[in-house]
């Protein structure tokens, strides 16, 4: 269809009006937003990059392609991020303004591959170093530092079984690579009739690998179940609320006596004190224990002096028995900027006068821990009376995750390689629990579990709590936001190790050698060009040199 003169001149103008043309982008950037929870509207993520696409190939300059790339990343980032903006306030623009700087480069290489006319071999490429380009802007901001991997492209495909069983070879790393390719595809079928070709082409290829990946990866074997029980207290909120809500956590877990538990999770900073200078609430926590007849794992948000004699305020994982804490402990690892820490305190400082940023920053963790657990077995039909605690015949592995360390894909690898068998992520989204936060977090569950092939269960205080199967699926009903109660998650265990467990994060190292082959080409081809100019001096004898 013809687009009539009038119409076509108005949106010319538009885009060379640099107020309508940035506006467009911030547009264009955010829409990919709409494919995370909640809205989850997976599919979408397949076209979503298109209008950003489009607009950047009719930048005409390499300095407006770049810019329309900084303010499309500004976007992305502001709409996957909206729910920090009552803790962050105006700040949040300006994080999301200098990390959107990521993907200015990202807009020259858009520019560069689909602008024009591109030819066959152009267009081809762009499929695969636009992808590339992609994945190298979520590595560099999943650096802890610049916010971690919240919000990355493939993650929006965490209930999508074939995207899952993708994620098993490369991670969500290979999905990102895959979404961006299938968008980068669709675009090219707007434009002339060798990029059409080369687009097709390209998603035929990504249909039919994404076929030989659901045919031939290879899947872990379900070796068993895990009960494991989460206790999710819900909002408790005015004075002496650390106090209410572990009064309200023990009721809950009360009621899970005679359930046939084989652990009990509490979520994030579920417990306010270090249990080794608090022994009552140890105590307290052990005849839990002793009354369900499982551990009880909690999370302690208090000041605690470490082995290596540091004095701070941990987040920690803390196993406790019928006798007590078991010395089963995992300080964490990568704390949330701002939320637990200032980067840059002496020149960020102020921040805290205008959100909710940590007053005073937490110490970090020295190494993730797998966890031991006393797994009780059913063969014989004996069920534990509220006071007695069964003999333990078998032993479950658990490797412990903090908040949004779930978001890191390698975290969990380790566990696993460790020896876990059951993943558990601890988290509290209590600050945003009229936003989108709690479903995007509980989704990351899914995409850990199904690259490693080990069940994952997400317990928080307030909601989403969740589990997830060996492959990713869900397991069970979900504790919603609305809800304060007890779950008890059937959990399956496998055994066997996924492509990703094997060969760690491979896409980032493709993506990282295919930019560096672009670079090399068109380093080359600039080279070539300029020689192929010959200079004005050389035209002619040198001036007072006889011609031979």
């Amino acid at each position: 269809m013809r687009i009539p003169v009038g119409r076509r001149e108005q949106r010319e103008r538009m885009l060379r009006s640099p107020w309508w043309r940035g506006g467009g982008a911030l547009l264009a950037g955010a829409l990919p937003a709409l494919a995370f929870p909640a809205p989850s509207l997976w599919w979408f993520a397949y076209v979503a990059l298109v209008p950003w696409l489009l607009l950047i190939r009719s930048a005409g300059t390499a300095r407006r392609a770049a810019l329309d790339g900084w303010l499309g990343g500004t976007g992305y980032l502001l709409a996957v991020h909206q729910w920090l903006v009552p803790s962050l306030h105006v700040f949040i623009v300006v994080l999301a303004a200098l990390l959107g700087l990521l993907w200015a480069p990202w807009g020259l290489l858009v520019s560069r591959l689909i602008g024009g006319a591109p030819s066959v071999a152009t267009a081809a490429a762009a499929v695969i170093v636009v992808p590339s380009g992609w994945l190298i802007i979520e590595l560099a901001r999943s650096w802890e530092s610049l916010g971690g991997p919240w919000g990355l492209l493939g993650a929006s495909q965490w209930q999508v079984p074939a995207a899952l069983r993708v994620a098993s070879v490369g991670a969500v790393w290979l999905v990102s690579l895959l979404v961006v390719a299938v968008n980068t595809a669709v675009a090219l079928l707007l434009l002339s009739p060798g990029a059409r070709t080369a687009g097709a082409v390209a998603i035929v290829v990504c249909a039919l690998a994404v076929g030989a990946i659901w045919t031939w990866a290879p899947q872990p074997e379900q070796s068993g179940v895990a009960r494991i029980a989460v206790v999710q207290p819900g909002v408790v909120a005015g004075p002496n609320s650390v106090a209410l809500r572990f009064a309200r956590s023990e009721q809950l877990t009360r009621t899970l006596a005679g359930r046939d538990v084989d652990l009990v999770v509490w979520g994030e900073s579920s417990v306010g004190q270090d249990l080794t200078r608090r022994p009552d609430l140890a105590a307290r926590i052990a005849k839990l224990s002793r009354e369900v007849g499982a551990d009880v794992l909690v999370n302690e948000d208090a000041r605690h002096t470490d082995p290596s004699g540091r004095t701070g305020i941990f987040k920690s994982a803390v196993l406790v028995g019928p006798d007590g804490p078991t010395g089963d402990r995992y300080d964490k690892m990568r704390l949330v900027p701002f939320g637990e820490y200032i980067p840059a305190r002496s020149v960020l400082g102020w921040v805290t006068s205008v959100g909710k940023a940590a007053g005073e920053d937490r110490l970090r963790g020295t190494r993730q821990v797998v966890m031991s657990v006393p797994e009780p077995s059913r063969t014989d039909g004996f069920t534990a009376s509220p006071t007695e605690v069964r003999a333990p015949q078998h032993t479950l592995r658990i490797g412990p995750l903090v908040c949004f360390e779930s978001a890191f894909p390698d975290m969990s690898r380790r566990l696993t390689r460790d020896g876990a068998q059951l993943l558990i992520a601890q988290s509290s989204t209590s600050s945003f629990q009229h936003t989108w936060a709690p479903e995007q977090h509980a989704s990351l569950g899914a995409l850990r579990a199904a690259e490693n092939g080990r069940p994952m269960v997400h317990a928080t205080l307030t909601g989403v709590s969740t589990a997830y199967g060996p492959q990713g699926g869900r397991v069970g009903k979900p504790l919603g936001t609305d809800t304060s109660g007890a779950a008890v998650f059937d959990v399956p265990l496998a055994s066997g190790s996924t492509l990703y467990v094997r060969l760690g994060d491979w896409p980032v190292y493709g993506a990282l050698g295919v930019l560096a082959a672009f670079c090399a080409y068109e380093g080359g081809r600039s080279l070539r060009r300029r020689n192929s100019v010959e200079p004005v001096g050389a035209v002619g004898p040198k001036a007072g040199v006889p011609a031979p």
